[in-house]
């Protein structure tokens, strides 16, 4: 997921265009900001990796960009990238066109006067967004919408009135059998929390070596050490199960991938948000460290998507629907040893 052409100019772009100042920025408000750094990914072609060549994209599938979306995680990149591919190749795929600008997808809620309201992750920062009514589709601006604060700060409630809502009109999108948002969006931010929760692991274990305590770093005793290869089980195992979701030719997931790789990485990202901020202690939550601008971002792709008890669920159902074996059924998944 991270020897290719395409990861690694993501990581060379995002270590200079999204840096923590630029995201603390974003975060804080300013628009020039996030409309730069949109820029550079919109001219790298990064925004289309997922939309057939002959519709003017890269053509590429969810294995081809997986380590590209691992380095927006270890930057924690404020844009929601990761919509962006999948709508666009909604969008594509359908025929219809595909709007400037940033892409949010949620699920949104028709109301009795005919408008529409939607939790929309991202959608602080998001240009428009794509809203699944039911069977219907709409491509609506965030900047014209009513929008509330949620509970993590890029997310927001919004509200549109009816009349933005017919005159954005409806689209049809068909989604292969089984898919839907969830499963469309999970793996590709369970790739987003690998990187992220690796870059809290390599900064965890630095300052464990560089932090002393009674005459030695933190990181030689016993205790810190116990925590910390717990902490790395943790993360090498999200970084598999999201490398196990993402691995088709196309832009569409299997459901049981999405439920292994989002259920796992939710699990690792808790577990590895925890360990790193025992081992800071009190200076892991102050502002001037970088570390919350990722664990932040960890536990909003955590609630995005489904829970983990949510993807457990579906797997469950899986197991109980196979006829064989458990693991007959992990090696009927694309890219597992026969």
């Amino acid at each position: 997921m991270d020897n290719d052409l395409l990861t690694d100019a993501a990581g060379h772009l995002l270590a200079q265009e999204c840096t923590a100042e630029i995201v603390r920025d974003i975060e804080g408000g300013n628009p020039d900001r996030a409309r730069a750094l949109w820029g550079r990914i919109e001219d790298a072609g990064f925004a289309d990796a997922l939309v057939a060549e002959e519709q003017g994209g890269a053509g590429l599938g969810l294995a081809q960009v997986a380590g590209m979306l691992a380095r927006c995680g270890a930057h924690a990149f404020p844009l929601p990238l990761a919509d962006t591919l999948i709508g666009r190749a909604l969008l594509a795929r359908a025929g219809h066109a595909r709007p400037s600008g940033t892409l949010a997808l949620a699920r949104g809620r028709l109301l009795d006067d005919g408008s529409v309201q939607a939790v929309v992750h991202g959608g602080r920062v998001a240009d428009s967004a794509l809203i699944q009514v039911d069977e219907a589709w709409h491509v609506l601006p965030l900047s014209s919408s009513e929008r509330r604060a949620h509970a993590y700060i890029l997310d927001c409630a919004a509200h549109w009135g009816a009349g933005q809502v017919n005159d954005a009109g409806r689209l049809r999108l068909s989604l292969p059998d089984g898919l839907d948002l969830h499963v469309l969006r999970a793996p590709l931010l369970a790739a987003q929390m690998s990187g992220a929760m690796g870059a809290v692991l390599e900064r965890t274990l630095g300052y464990a070596n560089d932090r002393q305590q009674f005459g030695r770093p933190i990181g030689k005793f016993q205790a810190v050490q116990h925590q910390l290869a717990v902490m790395s089980e943790h993360v090498f195992s999200a970084r598999m199960a999201a490398q196990l979701g993402c691995v088709s030719p196309t832009p569409f997931p299997t459901r049981l991938q999405a439920a292994i790789a989002k259920a796992r990485c939710n699990e690792a990202a808790q577990a590895a948000i925890e360990t790193a901020h025992a081992v800071h202690g009190a200076i892991g939550i102050t502002d001037e460290l970088d570390l919350h601008l990722l664990t932040r971002r960890l536990q909003a792709w955590r609630q995005s998507a489904g829970s983990e008890s949510y993807w457990h669920t579906v797997a469950g159902e899986a197991l109980l629907a196979h006829p064989g074996l458990t693991l007959d059924l992990l090696r009927s998944l694309p890219g597992t040893v026969h």
